[in-house]
Order: structure tokens, then sequence, then C-alpha cells
């Protein structure tokens, strides 16, 4: 059985904290069962930094009547609840779930997650670039690049991809298989 949660965020500015998009994919059984996407109004409104937006297409205006991260962690919080999490370059994006529940003091679930950049590199040896685009278009996945819920669904797709190509079908032999990659929230 392989169950996990493919998460992105996109960020107003430099900040951590600053989380302005979230999404979340859901995989059960080695399926894709559902991808939500979250707008979310950051602690940094109305200001966003020019690169971010330049990078997601997002703007003040875009978040001005959306939710806080606040508002929205319940819910994601029970597609994520007792899953493995993977994201691609996890570490920016377990950075930025930490900082969002630091700042608005939430305990931090005890979560394990994985980098589907280290999932790629040890299933495809080799590849000239791990990019999440770079792989999309190996394995023609289209996608809406830097928007988080097509991001999300996309680590989602590349990691079982990988997985299936490892051989990997249950999340025990996940752990087997990438233990040291294996990080915790």
């Amino acid at each position: 059985m392989l169950d996990f949660c493919a998460i992105d965020f996109e960020t107003a500015t430099h900040e951590r904290n600053s989380a302005c998009e979230m999404g979340i994919c859901v995989v059960e059984n080695g399926e894709i069962v559902k991808t939500q996407t979250w707008l979310i109004k950051p602690p940094s409104f109305p200001y966003f930094n020019r690169r971010n937006i330049e990078v997601h297409g997002i703007h003040p205006e875009d978040v001005q009547d959306a939710p806080t991260f606040e508002d929205v962690w319940h819910e994601a919080e029970e597609l994520m609840y007792g899953n493995l999490m993977i994201a691609h370059n996890a570490s920016f994006d377990a950075g930025v779930l930490r900082s969002c529940l630091d700042y608005h003091g939430f305990f931090k679930p005890k979560m394990e997650y994985l980098c589907s950049i280290q999932i790629a590199k040890k299933s495809w040896k080799n590849l000239p670039r791990y990019g999440l685009k770079s792989l999309a278009e190996q394995h023609q996945l289209t996608f809406n690049h830097h928007r988080a819920g097509d991001d999300a669904e996309v680590c989602a797709k590349i990691s079982l991809l990988a997985f299936n190509n490892l051989m990997i079908t249950r999340n025990d032999e996940v752990k087997e298989v990438l233990k040291k990659n294996l990080k915790i929230l």
C-alpha cells in the first residue's frame, strides 16, 4: 500500500512564513485521489516581492479576500494526517510549512518527509537535470509550473513513476530504499 501526500508552496516574499498558495495532492494505494489548492493571504499582505510575483504570477489582489494559513491549516492537516509527505526541493516546502506553523502558533505534527529530487535521482541516474519542469518534460507531463496545486500533483506523479521504476509498492519499501533521505518535519 503506497500512501503519501505531495505538497507545494508559493511564497509572497523571501520570508518562509509568507505562503500565498498551498497545494496538496493525496495518494492512496498508489493512486491520486485528490488535489486541493488554497490561495492564502500571507502575513506580509499587501506586500509581495516583485521577483516572487514574476515566478508564480500571484498578485496581492489575488489573495486580498483569501483565508490566512491559520484559516486553512486544519483542512490541510486532515489531508496530510498520518501520511508521508513528499515535496520537490523538500527543504524549501518543509521550511515554509514549519515557519507557517510557528508563526500561527500551531503544533508541528511529527511527520516524515522526502524530497522528490532524491527519489528521482535514485530512480533515474545520470539525468542532466532533476528540476520539476525537466522531470515533467522527460515524462510528458504537462502542468502550470509554479502554481502550488499543479506542482504538488506533478510531484506526486513523478514520485509514483519513480517508485514504479524502483519496484516500490508499499510505504515500508519507500522507507527502506530511501531511509538515508527520510527527514522529520
